[in-house]
This record gives C-alpha cells, sequence and structure tokens, in this order.
C-alpha cells in the first residue's frame, strides 16, 4: 500500500513512537482510543511504543505475526510476558476480522 495524503507520518526521535512526538496529540484530537501495533523491533521499538500507550490509556492490540526481532528470545518474552499484560494479543488474521465484525 502506497503512501496517502491522509497519512499521517511519525518521525521518531526515541526507541518509541510517543515520546518526542506529537502522535499522543494527533491521535487524541480525532477521539482515538485504541492503536494496533506492528513493527521490526519487537523487544525495543514495539514494547516502548506499547509502555507508553498503555500508560496513556489506549487500548493496545497486537498483531504478534507481524512482528519480529533480531533477538528471537527478546521477541517471544515480549510476546508472551510483556505484551498480555498491556493489551490484546492475537494474530493480524484473527484481529481484521474482528474489525470486519466476523
Amino acid at each position: 500500500m502506497e503512501q496517502q495524503p491522509s497519512d499521517y507520518i511519525v518521525s521518531k526521535q526515541r526507541v518509541g513512537a510517543f515520546i518526542g512526538t506529537s502522535l499522543d496529540d494527533y491521535l487524541r484530537q480525532r477521539g482515538v482510543t485504541q492503536v494496533f501495533l506492528t513493527g521490526i523491533a519487537t523487544s525495543l521499538g514495539v514494547e516502548s511504543t506499547a509502555r507508553s500507550a498503555y500508560d496513556l490509556g489506549y487500548n493496545v492490540v497486537f498483531a504478534v505475526d507481524a512482528m519480529t526481532d533480531r533477538d528471537a528470545e527478546a521477541h517471544r518474552h515480549s510476546v508472551e510476558k510483556i505484551f498480555p499484560r498491556l493489551g490484546e494479543v492475537d494474530t493480524t488474521e484473527n484481529v481484521l476480522k474482528r474489525l470486519r465484525g466476523a
């Protein structure tokens, strides 16, 4: 999928997407209460973003088959131990089914 004119681009200044950016303000102005996370650094960027989102009061959903990490053990630890404490953990397919109301 190509970038759309209405896409909001976050240029991260830190490991997570919320610290040092206007992402929280942008989402709150639009009434967003839930975020869906994927990513390429499960134990760093995804986990940091998830912790901030949780602390800010967002409902967090993790599409765990759409994330990876250089360290397989760190990935497993985040997915199995950390993420269930911060939100809902599921596959992309199941998340999309629920969003479609199936």
